[in-house]
């Protein structure tokens, strides 16, 4: 089941185009990246997710039925690139005042201030202000601010900026341990690895449009270049004449091939076989998200580019 459908999602400010007809659905319990260069569009998404835009045309359903900012932000929890936290108040006295807003009881609200505290060894910041807090203690408590109320929906934008790795392997542990629990994520960043790591399915748009959607690993699968990585010894005496291949890179035995139309990885082990190769491993090369990601925003660039003059190129 889904917990969030955007319809033909459009936003637009003065002559700028900022959402352009974006579609999309997020089913429940996935971690869902949204992706895309600065200027893309992202912000202005999340930010029509949130109820904090409304859109100028479209249609957003939260578990099936029309959004209501109103009510249903209470299951939302949102972490913003910018972050939004007061720097004069007391930490303990904040987040207290952040879950009563979220309708937690005081003593809902204290018993899993208490749990995240001990769970990120923040007990010592209590009567700490946050302009005194480093910028990676500050990603902590504002991750903790997020989803200390158990919302349905998590928005993360950019979390693990400022984090050193320790710090960004905590928050990574616990992303994982929400989406196991039944929350769905949208994670919001310009770290193509991380992505790879962590999101199911993804959504890149770039100058307020959808330009691809889907399962990361049908993604890589649908850009694939048919590239192979094998290690042989005697990788120098290989006569390629005949080979349903071509050698792109060899490097001491460690060579980067591409196959040939029709020619499948079998018949690559068959030749080096025939061949008396001692082989030492074998595996396809897929492209990384980033490389993907590059090759879409630049061509999507370029044809604007020659688009004419007359017309808009939003």
């Amino acid at each position: 089941m889904n917990i969030l459908e955007v319809k033909n999602l459009q936003k637009q400010f003065a002559t700028q185009k900022a959402v352009n007809n974006i579609s999309f659905h997020i089913e429940k319990g996935s971690i869902f990246g949204l992706l895309g260069p600065n200027g893309a569009g992202k912000t202005t998404l999340l930010r029509m997710i949130t109820g904090i835009f409304y859109p100028d045309n479209g249609e957003i359903l939260f578990n099936g039925k029309k959004f209501d900012p109103l009510n249903d932000i209470a299951y939302i929890g949102y972490m913003p690139e910018e972050r939004g936290l007061y720097k004069k108040m007391k930490i303990g006295d904040q987040v207290l005042y952040l879950a009563r807003l979220k309708n937690l009881s005081k003593t809902e609200a204290m018993q899993k201030i208490k749990h995240w505290f001990e769970k990120f060894e923040m007990q010592s910041w209590w009567d700490k202000k946050v302009e005194d807090l480093s910028k990676g203690m500050s990603q902590k408590l504002q991750f903790v601010t997020t989803v200390l109320h158990e919302p349905q929906l998590i928005i993360l934008d950019e979390p693990f900026s400022g984090l050193d790795p320790v710090n960004a392997n905590l928050i990574k542990d616990e992303i994982f341990n929400l989406a196991k629990r039944g929350c769905t994520i949208i994670f919001s960043t310009h770290r193509m690895e991380q992505v790879e790591e962590i999101c199911d399915k993804i959504i890149l748009v770039n100058k307020g449009e959808k330009i691809l959607d889907g399962a990361v690993h049908q993604v890589k699968q649908d850009f694939k270049e048919n590239l192979f990585r094998i290690d042989v010894d005697g990788a120098h005496h290989i006569d390629t004449s005949r080979a349903p291949f071509e050698i792109l890179k060899n490097q001491d035995g460690h060579l980067l091939i591409k196959k040939t139309e029709n020619t499948s990885s079998n018949e690559i082990l068959k030749y080096f076989i025939n061949e008396n190769k001692l082989i030492h491993g074998f595996q396809e090369v897929l492209p990384s998200l980033n490389d993907i990601f590059i090759k879409l925003v630049e061509g999507t660039t370029k044809a604007r580019q020659f688009q004419p003059q007359n017309e808009s190129p939003l």
